[in-house]
């Protein structure tokens, strides 16, 4: 009889019921879902209630406590995605926590150090990564194709994206706006297609200027007199290979388009964007341009979902690993630290055993 992978669900709110949820039952007999928590119970009953789902607990220590669990998806606000890790590794489970790794970078260390001494895993929810034109791309970039990547430019800027609805605009739960939310996918894909090197220095800037009065909503109505977070964040990271990166991310800001998620890498044998996928070269004295003609269009999240259930079973190493966590954090919190001390923040890495 194939092991079923028992699964918990820490948190019920959006990313629970439409992304982590749906898309392990597309995993049939596979996994079971057999508890969700939140600390509010009426939503984790109902989450329940919708999924069939055993059991329902305002508490996930109780959960991890009183039903077996192999592994778990946390889909918390930010600021909870450290204790309720530590939990749930201490609890024998392997562990899916969304982005961004935690608030701190001393809590992203301890994570990645509890995992590697227990030998559970602990991966992130950067979806992204999991997409057909990022795996498309990668298989180019280990051929060499592109040669040695040595600069990148991310974007992930909304005209008027303010999330409506959630936490996102609480930086106590959060820890950040834009930069945190959805700059870190794209920040996670460039550093994931450039091998993830260790980074050196970041100089940040930060920017209030549109969050925090009344406006035009494309995602709802969010909540101005209590903004406490950027509407825009700049960066440049720099890294010990003398690679580096531009950064620009944004809620909210007066450009052309209303949603650009995109990773623009340059390397010395050529270069790409990846949303959608393009490749620069030049061969045979003549510059090209190779653009696929079909990527299949898939789910990131049940690609994301279905790798860590195999993961799990099989014991494969997740394409997103502890330590690329915390080189991320570091990146994100050297760079909320160097705009508000206005001044570049060099980056020491210390052993995570």
């Amino acid at each position: 009889m194939e092991k079923v992978l028992r699964v918990g669900i820490i948190g019920a709110g959006g990313i629970a019921r439409g992304a982590h949820i749906p898309n392990y039952l597309k995993c049939g007999d596979k996994v079971q879902i057999v508890a969700v928590s939140d600390v509010v119970i009426e939503k984790a009953e109902e989450l329940a209630k919708d999924f069939n789902i055993p059991y329902a607990f305002s508490s996930y220590e109780d959960m991890l406590e009183e039903v077996e669990i192999d592994a778990v998806s946390i889909c918390t606000p930010n600021k909870f995605h450290y204790p309720a890790t530590i939990a749930a590794l201490k609890a024998g489970c392997h562990v899916l926590c969304e982005k961004p790794p935690a608030m701190a970078v001393e809590e992203a260390e301890e994570m990645a150090a509890l995992a590697e001494k227990i030998g559970k895993m602990l991966t992130y929810g950067f979806h992204f990564r999991h997409s057909p034109h990022v795996d498309t791309l990668k298989r180019f970039i280990d051929a060499g194709e592109l040669g040695n990547i040595y600069a990148a430019q991310v974007t992930a800027m909304r005209r008027r994206g303010i999330p409506g609805w959630g936490v996102f605009t609480n930086k106590e739960l959060q820890g950040g706006g834009p930069l945190i939310d959805i700059g870190v996918h794209m920040l996670d894909t460039a550093l994931y297609l450039m091998g993830y090197p260790e980074p050196d220095t970041v100089l940040g800037v930060t920017y209030q200027e549109i969050g925090n009065r009344k406006g035009v909503g494309l995602l709802g109505t969010w909540d101005w007199d209590n903004f406490s977070v950027e509407d825009m964040a700049r960066g440049m990271i720099t890294f010990k290979n003398g690679a580096s990166i531009l950064l620009e991310t944004a809620f909210a800001a007066n450009v052309e388009k209303h949603d650009e998620m995109n990773v623009k890498l340059m390397g010395d044998q050529g270069g790409a964007s990846v949303f959608p996928l393009k490749i620069y070269q030049e061969k045979h004295e003549t510059l090209i341009d190779i653009t696929p003609s079909h990527l299949p269009k898939e789910d990131f999240h049940e690609i994301e979902l279905g790798r860590f259930v195999d993961s799990c079973l099989n014991g494969s190493e997740p394409i997103s690993t502890p330590q690329q966590g915390v080189y991320l954090q570091q990146i994100i919190n050297g760079l909320y630290e160097s705009a508000e001390k206005g001044e570049a923040i060099k980056i020491i890495q210390k052993s995570l055993v």
